[in-house]
């Protein structure tokens, strides 16, 4: 049955402790509409192409709600954010609570739908596996459209608390009454360099990307308790803390080396696309687009994504861990690897670096040096560019098709 309505929801960040957060509430008991949570920030153009994508039934922004017009009956809404806006699709699953956009740098995200039992499953988990006994606060710093900062106020609602809501972490929400934060890698590295006291938290849950080299015992020498997460969209955030799969959670790896999750926060599917639901969900288990398995301690390894594999000269180079490599590297703050062209190798391993001294980079053969000691040799970049910073996307993660394009033209 698909006959839950299904909401879109354009809120600014300071509105999530309070709208959104009793739009969820509704959402995931039941009582109020399915909700897909949107940056209202985003350029018109680009609004509109995901409410024509996911065809909620209704918009609701910061001042009214919009009621679409169901689609073929030769009208058309206006969108109520300025937009042309869309026809209305059908509705949703009983079960389903939220819709979230995967974060993607270009084309059309897909809408994966999140069922009110599988994010209240991952909440409760995370609180366990985290020792929280309820009625702790929670800062969210996070973009409430994206599954990072709407599980945090999952957490909240779970733990019966208001969460905090900031733009962005400093010193000032740093001084108030929380005991929980979610931060990808980019904020603590800010945090650290800034001095801001870390140790008042219980916990720092720290995914969302590629972790540095250092960074995690840089904090936990500053007095903070960190606990890395792996997880996605498609499994409601982290499923996977410090390694280890939360309770009820299932890890392996495939013949093809993609790593597969099973367990009560899948997703349910992706908004009207049924071949990309089949594709991705195999008996039960998700097949996700990262490269990985587990070890004999029963500890997930992630090694990269499948889709960053970079072939060079015939060879096969999986781009995270020559990442993971390069970011244990003396001189090195942060780097990210792409392929880029190249008439002789096909592709061109270049590594995307920034420096500790921004005055003193280190070279091309330096870093060539200190990969080629601890991976194959022709996984050592052929290309360097240093940059002040990386692009990041709203999600935390580094924009990689930027990169790429920075790359191939310097």
């Amino acid at each position: 049955m698909t006959s839950r309505p299904l909401h879109a929801v354009l809120l600014p960040a300071q509105a999530a402790g309070g709208r959104l957060l009793d739009l969820l509430a509704a959402a995931l008991d039941g009582s109020g509409p399915a909700i897909l949570p949107l940056d209202p920030s985003l350029p018109r153009a680009r609004l509109d192409e995901l409410i024509q994508a996911f065809a909620p039934t209704a918009i609701q922004t910061e001042h009214d709600r919009h009621v679409l017009a169901p689609a073929g009956d030769g009208s058309c809404g206006s969108a109520g954010h300025g937009g042309s806006g869309g026809s209305a699709g059908p509705g949703v699953g009983d079960e389903i609570a939220v819709v979230l956009a995967t974060s993607g740098s270009t084309g059309l995200p897909k809408g994966a739908e999140l069922s009110g039992d599988a994010l209240l499953a991952s909440a409760r988990a995370s609180l366990a596996r985290l020792g929280s006994t309820g009625g702790e606060r929670w800062l969210c710093c996070l973009p409430t459209h994206h599954v990072s900062g709407l599980g945090v106020l999952v957490r909240s609602l779970v733990s019966g608390t208001e969460p905090v809501i900031a733009d962005r972490p400093d010193r000032g929400v740093f001084a108030g009454n929380v005991d929980y934060v979610s931060l990808v890698p980019t904020q603590l590295r800010r945090l650290l360099d800034a001095g801001v006291p870390l140790a008042s938290f219980r916990a720092i849950l720290l995914g969302g990307a590629a972790i540095p080299a250092g960074l995690v015992a840089e904090a936990a020498a500053a007095g903070a308790t960190v606990v890395t997460s792996y997880g996605m969209t498609e499994t409601c955030g982290g499923c996977v803390y410090d390694g280890v799969p939360l309770d009820g959670v299932r890890v392996a790896s495939g013949s093809d080396g993609r790593i597969r999750i099973s367990g009560p926060v899948l997703f349910s599917g992706y908004r009207l696309a049924p071949d990309l639901t089949r594709a991705a969900l195999e008996d039960g288990w998700f097949v996700t687009s990262d490269l990985g398995g587990t070890g004999e301690d029963g500890r997930l390894t992630v090694r990269g994504r499948a889709d960053d594999v970079i072939i060079s000269g015939g060879e096969k180079i999986v781009a995270g861990e020559v990442e993971h490599v390069l970011r244990g590297c003396p001189g090195v703050r942060d780097a990210v690897v792409v392929g880029t062209p190249d008439p002789d190798w096909g592709e061109r391993v270049t590594a995307v670096v920034v420096a500790v001294d921004p005055a003193s980079p280190p070279s091309l053969d330096e870093l060539r040096a200190f990969v080629r000691e601890r991976l194959p040799r022709y996984a050592a970049p052929r290309g360097l560019l240093v940059v002040g910073e990386l692009p990041m996307l709203t999600s935390g993660k580094a924009d990689r098709q930027r990169l790429r394009r920075l790359a191939a033209g310097s």
